[in-house]
Parts: structure tokens; C-alpha cells; sequence
């Protein structure tokens, strides 16, 4: 059998369009014949890089406005429970970010991914705490307590900055981002199905 394609997926837990690709991006990737690799980070650290102390949605009002408006019409269309809105927005990630990096050689990486997401967009519940995070491990029947204390670890931590170093220095400045074998980065979750179509070598005339 032939070796699947792969595309990474760069995800951030504060991110709201991370969510939407979160909620179906493996039903796609399944019908596209193309193997997905998660990946947790911050995008902290690469905003502020670029002189940005919050999330440009709330540095720009009007942009705010309008992506919130339209996260509740992608929701609806998506078949997606009505979007609550994190308050404050956004939340805290670095725990739940901690702890999917721990768990991105387990299998339980992208189930936990999952409700996390839910849990801050669907349920209004709180991801910022390592409490909060913990009674979502509890609830997917794993260890929560001994998730975190893993996930605290100096190497875990150290595992996670090394991330956001690799995100930053293979051209990533947003959430969602999508990188195919070749090198091809797609942003935003409304360049998924593309992501997906150039991973599987689809492309346009001219475009190889």
C-alpha cells in the first residue's frame, strides 16, 4: 500500500478558527487520503513578535466584531452547537497547550484537543486553569492529576517553547496553519480543504 501524504496541523487552543478546523478536520483529511499530524502551540510568543500584546481581535474592534459574527455562521453551517464566548477572550492556553504536548506520542492527543475546544466554544467552560484542564482529562477517563504534574515538567516545558521556535522559524504567524511535506503553508481554516487537496497533490495549473 502507498504511503499517505501527510499535512501538519498547527493549533492553538485561544484560537477561534483553530476550533472550527479542530471540529472536522479529520472527517475531511479521511476522505482526502491524507494523514494528519497535530500540533499544539502558543502563539503568544510569535504576536509579540510581531509588537502584538493581544489577540489582534481585540486590538482591532471591528475585526472582533465581525470574526465573532462570523465563527456563529461557520458554527451553524458546520452542524456546531451556538459559540459562547470566552470571557475573558482569550483564555489563558499555556496549560491545556502544556499538556497536549505531553500528550502529542499518546492516544489520547486529539480527543483531549477535541474538549478542550468544546469546552471553551461550546460549553463556555474555563480552559486557563491546570483545575479546569484537569477535570477535562478526568472526563475523557484519564489521569488528570498525574497528566498535569507530567506536563509541569521542565523537559514538557522546554518540549512545548521548542514548538513555538519551530513554528515561527518555518513561517507560521497564525492559527490555525496548515504545512504540507513540501513546505506549503496554508492559514486559516478556510484554506483547509485547499491544505488538504495540495497534501494529496491536487494542485492548479502552474502551481507544483
Amino acid at each position: 500500500m502507498a504511503r499517505r501524504a501527510t499535512l501538519e496541523f498547527w493549533y492553538e487552543f485561544a484560537s477561534t478558527y483553530s476550533y472550527l478546523s479542530a471540529m472536522r478536520i479529520e472527517r475531511l483529511a479521511e476522505a482526502a487520503g491524507v494523514e494528519l499530524r497535530w500540533r499544539p502551540f502558543l502563539l503568544g510568543p510569535i504576536f509579540a513578535t510581531q509588537g502584538w500584546t493581544n489577540s489582534p481581535f481585540n486590538l482591532f474592534p471591528a475585526k472582533g466584531r465581525n470574526m465573532w459574527r462570523d465563527l456563529d455562521r461557520e458554527a451553524a453551517r458546520l452542524g456546531l452547537p451556538p459559540v459562547t464566548r470566552p470571557n475573558p477572550f482569550p483564555q489563558n492556553s499555556l496549560s491545556a497547550a502544556r499538556v497536549a504536548t505531553y500528550g502529542i506520542d499518546q492516544g489520547w492527543l486529539v480527543p483531549f484537543s477535541k474538549a478542550v475546544f468544546e469546552t471553551s466554544y461550546a460549553k463556555g467552560g474555563s480552559i486557563a486553569e491546570p483545575a479546569a484542564v484537569g477535570r477535562i482529562l478526568d472526563g475523557l477517563g484519564l489521569d488528570g492529576t498525574q497528566i498535569l504534574k507530567a506536563a509541569a515538567s521542565e523537559a514538557n516545558k522546554s518540549r512545548l517553547k521548542v514548538a513555538g521556535e519551530e513554528a515561527r522559524s518555518r513561517g507560521i504567524y497564525g492559527a490555525p496553519s496548515f504545512l504540507t511535506e513540501d513546505g506549503e503553508l496554508f492559514w486559516g481554516n478556510d484554506r483547509l480543504e485547499q491544505a488538504l487537496a495540495w497534501a494529496a497533490g491536487d494542485r492548479p495549473d502552474g502551481l507544483r
